[in-house]
């Protein structure tokens, strides 16, 4: 069983427009809304590869209702704890260059009966066969060491872990050693404290070394320029597979789900590095925060070329932050 758990979920508004015109009147030319939140994009992934998943997290106010809505139709099971004031919209404004410009909203303050309410039902899916998928940010209310908490309590049951989260949040929570993370280069730029002229070499010494306190794989997604896979002792790198870019929102939540689809399922770890892959590229040629279709991922993984690394092998190709 795969558990996502979305603290702080939204309505995903994508508006397009020709250019960006900030103090004067900008007209859409498309619209889209889409049921969102990392943990809930993760889920809706799982979905189109053809996996289930349970949403649990918080929603509250008519926004909750019509995401809760959204997902019993498109038969995504979830079980949310319902708080006070209005779940949050995101607004993602799109220029026909490519430039995103995001407008996120702050999300409803979730009391602490609220809070323990979701551990215990996060503890009654705990089990030796679930996965949770801890991604995304917390309400502002609430303590950073949450995700800390939460891996604690679940290991105890024998449930594993799947971390995708940044900042403090991150920081606190992978000492806890989760069985995966998924961080992006920047986040683990931010983690490690490397410069953002850092070296690949370097990134990939930060990933070995979460790896190495105890975390079972470690994928750092790298945007236009692929991903960076750990899997016990091996190094892996993938160049991002060129597809017609729409929107690059939600592709590190699909490389989430992919991962946690292929853990679950025991791929082994290159079809399940091709996966995380895929599912990756496929999600950036959706528009707004839409899953891509198990037809076009399975299309993408015979695509999708792996590289085995060596930490010497990285250094010859520029600092990250010049890629």
């Amino acid at each position: 069983m795969i558990v996502t758990v979305t603290m702080n979920p939204a309505i995903d508004k994508t508006v397009e427009i020709e250019r960006l015109l900030p103090g004067s009147l900008n007209r859409i030319t498309r619209v889209e809304y889409d049921a969102g939140g990392k943990g809930i994009n993760v889920s809706k992934t799982i979905q189109a590869l053809g996996g289930e998943s349970v949403a649990v997290g918080f929603l509250g106010g008519s926004t909750g209702k019509t995401i809760e809505t959204v997902l019993t139709k498109e038969g995504i099971c979830h079980d949310f704890v319902r708080v006070e004031g209005e779940t949050r919209t995101n607004t993602k404004v799109f220029e026909k260059n490519g430039a995103v410009t995001e407008l996120n909203e702050p999300g409803p303050v979730v009391s602490r009966e609220h809070q323990e309410l979701l551990m215990e039902k996060l503890a009654g899916y705990a089990g030796g066969e679930t996965l949770f998928v801890l991604s995304g940010s917390v309400p502002a209310c609430m303590d950073k060491g949450i995700y800390a908490r939460i891996i604690r309590m679940v290991h105890e049951k024998g449930a594993k872990v799947l971390l995708d989260a940044d900042g403090e949040l991150f920081a606190n929570a992978v000492r806890q050693r989760p069985e995966l993370v998924k961080p992006n280069v920047q986040e683990l730029m931010e983690y490690a404290g490397l410069a953002k002229t850092c070296s690949r070499k370097e990134v990939l010494a930060a990933a070995r070394s979460i790896r190495e306190s105890g975390v079972e794989r470690a994928v750092v997604s790298m945007g236009a320029e692929g991903a960076l896979f750990l899997f016990g002792d091996c190094g892996f790198f993938s160049p991002a597979l060129p597809v017609k870019a729409h929107s690059t929102v939600g592709a590190g939540d699909a490389m989430a789900a992919a991962l946690a689809y292929g853990f679950t399922r025991k791929l082994d770890a290159k079809r399940q590095m091709r996966l995380c892959m895929a599912a990756a590229a496929g999600a950036v040629t959706t528009i707004g925060t839409k899953p891509p279709g198990k037809e076009l991922v399975g299309e993408l993984m015979g695509k999708v070329v792996l590289e085995k690394m060596e930490e010497e092998s990285l250094d010859g190709s520029g600092n990250v932050g010049e890629n």
